[in-house]
């Protein structure tokens, strides 16, 4: 993953490295984190092309058939006619919650084309579409109406200041949205009010930073915890994997408490 891949390396604020290497510093990929945005809300920013090839903004909503965006657009629309007459279109998906820089949480932008689901693909298209907007069974089925589904060919990431990589369709088709996302904000919380000793065991033990004073976790996901490390050096970043990616949200307390034990041991 490209972590930095444009502006002044030399403007970037300067962190002390690890002291030895983090015992796994794995992440999700590019596509997984898009997967992941997608599946976490239904609103988007869709672009389409009006018919003298100027783009148009809209807001929209959506649900996902695999990891592929179903729209109904209305035909009266200027993005619905924009997209019947040329099927180029991408969406903006924004995560989370507002910030107070929006500009450092995460995004991506999904670019590709339009078609209308295939006949035996129509009514799985219709029922992810109605199961993300129940409030489309109000004029799904009208004649002025047309359900579209989104093929991704080219995703861009976005995870804030410096973090940012690409994926292909292929991969972003491939890979599956994070299971423990939707318990990740309440276990972090948790894990920041009542266990920062073994958070800074963690970074201690596994994150590379045996000076670690303190550690707040930043962030969590199927192959680990994020942690923002405080040490006599200063402040830094730290990875701490977990041994096997976790394949539900039931995982997460074992697989911390896990860290937490292991992480004693080893001091």
């Amino acid at each position: 993953m490209s972590l930095r891949d444009h502006g002044d390396p030399d403007g970037a604020p300067s962190a002390p490295p690890p002291l030895r290497p983090p015992t796994s510093s794995a992440r999700p990929s590019a596509a997984e984190q898009a997967r992941t945005i997608a599946a976490a809300t239904n609103a988007a920013t869709l672009a389409s092309l009006t018919p003298e090839g100027d783009p148009w903004a809209s807001l929209v909503v959506y649900g996902l058939l695999g990891g592929a965006p179903v729209l109904c657009v209305s035909n009266l629309a200027e993005h619905g006619r924009n997209l019947a007459a040329d099927p180029r279109a991408s969406l903006s998906i924004v995560a989370g919650a507002a910030r107070s820089d929006p500009l450092a949480g995460a995004r991506i932008t999904l670019a590709g084309t339009v078609a209308h689901p295939l006949a035996d693909h129509r009514d799985r298209a219709r029922a992810a579409y109605l199961n993300a907007v129940p409030e489309a069974r109000h004029y799904v089925d009208f004649t002025d109406f047309t359900l579209w589904v989104f093929n991704v060919h080219r995703v861009r990431w976005v995870g804030g200041y410096g973090r940012m990589d690409s994926a292909t369709g292929e991969e972003y088709a491939a890979a599956s949205p994070d299971p423990v996302a939707p318990a990740a904000p309440r276990a972090l919380a948790h894990l920041n009010a009542d266990h920062s000793d073994a958070l800074t065991a963690m970074a201690r033990a596994f994150g590379g930073y045996p000076d670690a004073d303190a550690a707040v976790c930043t962030g969590i996901d199927r192959y680990g915890l994020d942690l923002r490390v405080h040490t006599p050096r200063g402040v830094a970043y730290a990875r701490v994997g977990f041994p096997e990616p976790l394949q539900s949200a039931g995982q997460l307390r074992s697989a911390t408490a896990s860290l937490a034990r292991n992480a004693d041991r080893s001091g």
